[in-house]
């Protein structure tokens, strides 16, 4: 709902960002391990992907292994064969990226876990959060749900560059079982990776600006989540996503990741909540499809004009049905 665009050293962000966590779009990875007879200087771990082996990701789990090593020193004592899977398209802008390293660290803290039992629930999260940042900065907020905030902020209590946490205030009912239905627009690889796009925002001339108002509308959410304010979620949640992609479009070098299908999505997404009065709205993540939310209220008019109207734009006519999900499980 609020952006991450742009981060500093150690996966640090340059803005406080807060996100539904969903329940259907899910990343479902296993992983199991066996004492080596001598440690290496090496991480020794094989890496399935859907059912096959994916060469292409090894690097990025390798340099996620170095960068937590000094919080699980014994990783290199072991070797791991990870398999993992999505619910989802990979690599396409819905936040591939931050469920998988999320799961990832989720499942080396279990076996941390297992030679530290006493461990608390409390703890045990915090940490898988400050890990799975180190993999992808939002998977901080992919550990737990329904609403988690990253990112230190002067008015929320506990808030962390370091991690993600629970929000911790008043949300209004309405935005309870909230709904999102994620149009798939493009299912092929976003056009620029997550990390060139945060390195996007180092020397953009309206960096500044931009992460004030992250702050600034971080704030207005608090009112808006108490008193259940959905014309301001709407006006805060849209312009959120514009921005987000108002700034790949004025950066050097510049990028367009919205298809000529998001904006008649979005056209008509406006001309339908105006005419039914509902609160139906869209965000974006750093790519072409989009993400339409309503409240549990209204599902069932909105659901038809998606099905209506929208579903036509999507490439071969898919789409994902979601809603709020309350974090990872353990299966």
């Amino acid at each position: 709902m609020i952006k991450y665009c742009g981060k500093k050293e150690n996966q640090i962000p340059a803005n406080p960002s807060i996100s539904f966590t969903l329940d259907a779009c899910a990343t479902t990875t296993s992983v199991s391990y066996r004492k080596l007879e001598k440690p290496t200087s090496e991480f020794s771990f094989d890496f399935i992907f859907e059912g096959k082996p994916k060469e292409g990701f090894k690097q990025k789990i390798t340099t996620f292994l170095q960068r937590i090593e000094k919080y699980l020193p014994f990783i290199k004592e072991f070797h791991f064969s990870i398999e993992t899977s999505n619910s989802f398209p990979h690599s396409s802008g819905i936040a591939s990226s931050a469920s998988g390293m999320s799961a990832l660290a989720l499942c080396l803290m279990q076996i941390e876990r297992e030679a530290i039992p006493d461990m608390t629930t409390d703890f045990f999260n915090k940490k898988a959060s400050f890990l799975a940042r180190l993999g992808s900065g939002s998977a901080c907020r992919s550990i737990e749900g329904d609403i988690v905030q990253w990112g230190s902020q002067h008015d929320i209590n506990g808030s962390s560059d370091l991690y993600g946490i629970k929000y911790p205030y008043t949300v209004h009912e309405v935005f309870k079982n909230y709904h999102d239905t994620i149009l798939l627009v493009d299912k092929g690889q976003k056009q620029i990776s997550s990390t060139v796009g945060h390195d996007l925002m180092h020397n953009h001339p309206f960096a500044e600006n931009r992460f004030a108002q992250a702050h600034e509308n971080l704030t207005k959410l608090k009112t808006v989540f108490d008193e259940g304010n959905l014309s301001e979620f709407i006006k805060i949640v849209e312009s959120e996503a514009l921005t987000l992609h108002a700034m790949m479009m004025t950066s050097l070098p510049y990028f367009i990741l919205m298809k000529p299908k998001t904006l008649e999505i979005i056209t008509k997404i406006w001309a339908f909540r105006a005419s039914s009065k509902t609160n139906v709205c869209f965000t974006l993540d750093a790519g072409a499809n989009v993400h339409v939310l309503y409240p549990e209220k209204e599902q069932a008019m909105v659901y038809q004009f998606i099905k209506n109207e929208l579903v036509a734009y999507c490439e071969n006519g898919q789409y994902i049905c979601d809603r709020i999900g309350f974090g990872a499980k353990k299966l």
